[in-house]
């Protein structure tokens, strides 16, 4: 199957690229720049895992092509989501699985939108991972999963031939049953690491191991769970603690992304993640101090840094 992939950044590119070092047919979709830098120095990926050094075969938006593919995975911040869908739309067809990889909910509607339905299908993924000035790939966590599914939940024919595809790629790739569920936890999770860390300029460690750090990470959790539950999302019951304890297992140098890109003076995801959560509490009237006083925090350096 031909295998599209925008994105050939921290996560596009580490997937991505394990997908090519199996031997899958991968293509990545990229600017210019990121295509110098490929075609120049090729795909590297610096990780805990094993380090790998690959030629990419890359395509740029706008240069005329117009061929199909039979999967494509959306590796972008949301804020670029316009721009990526017009993007892939001369690769798409109506058989083409398109996959999103971005954190957070609000981003399905518009997909569906864009394209149909039949053609998105749930994904995320759990990993730690940047590029360097050289542009390679670090990755650092142990964990390099990618989840993916029916939205329905279940188990249909093209689910099971991606996951035979993805089956014995040096990345862990998961067929869920219950992706809804998976992307909401994930969003409980990510909005809350990314919330905490953004707003002390800390990675988890120091907020974590002091008994304030830790009552700050238990509110805003449960500040977010109560927003979901209220919206009816599909959250597991005992969802906080179970989080709680992977909070405990991280390693104490542990930034979320936000906190890195923050840290190199990039956009943001403020109003995909905390804000849309916070929209969500004021339609039903949930209190939530901590997420406002986060969410405002990361509006100041938005305004600060105008993009």
């Amino acid at each position: 199957m031909k295998i599209l992939i925008l994105g050939a950044g921290a996560i596009g590119g580490y997937f991505g690229g394990r997908l090519l070092e199996k031997g899958e047919d991968v293509t990545f979709l990229v600017r210019e720049k990121r295509a110098n830098q490929l075609k120049k120095n090729g795909l590297i990926i610096k990780s805990i895992h094993g380090d790998v050094s690959l030629r990419a075969t890359t395509i740029q938006a706008g240069a005329g092509d117009d061929y199909p593919f039979d999967i494509v995975f959306i590796a972008t911040k949301a804020y670029h989501l316009s721009d990526a869908m017009e993007a892939l739309n001369p690769f798409v067809r109506d058989y083409t699985i398109v996959v999103p990889l971005l954190n957070g909910v609000e981003h399905i509607e518009e997909l569906y939108s864009y394209f149909s339905k039949d053609q998105v299908i749930g994904g995320l993924c759990f990993i730690e991972s940047t590029l360097n000035e050289e542009g390679h790939i670090i990755q650092t966590s142990e964990k390099h999963e990618l989840a993916f599914g029916e939205m329905s939940g279940k188990v249909t024919d093209r689910i099971k031939q991606l996951d035979e595809l993805f089956s014995g790629t040096k990345a862990t790739f998961r067929l869920s049953e219950h992706i809804q569920q998976d992307l909401w936890h994930k969003y409980l999770f990510i909005t809350t690491i990314s919330g905490i860390t953004s707003l002390m300029r800390s990675p988890i460690g120091p907020i974590r191991d002091t008994l304030e750090g830790r009552t700050y990470i238990q509110q805003l959790f449960e500040e977010v769970r109560l927003t979901m539950e209220e919206a009816r999302a599909p959250i597991a019951e005992g969802i906080v603690e179970k989080q709680m304890m992977i909070v405990e297992q991280l390693g104490a140098k542990m930034k979320s992304s936000m906190l890195r890109d923050i840290e190199k003076d990039n956009q943001i995801e403020a109003d995909h993640l905390q804000g849309y959560l916070l929209l969500l509490a004021e339609r039903s009237g949930v209190e939530t101090p901590l997420l406002k006083l986060i969410y405002q925090h990361l509006k100041v350096y938005e305004k600060n840094h105008p993009f």
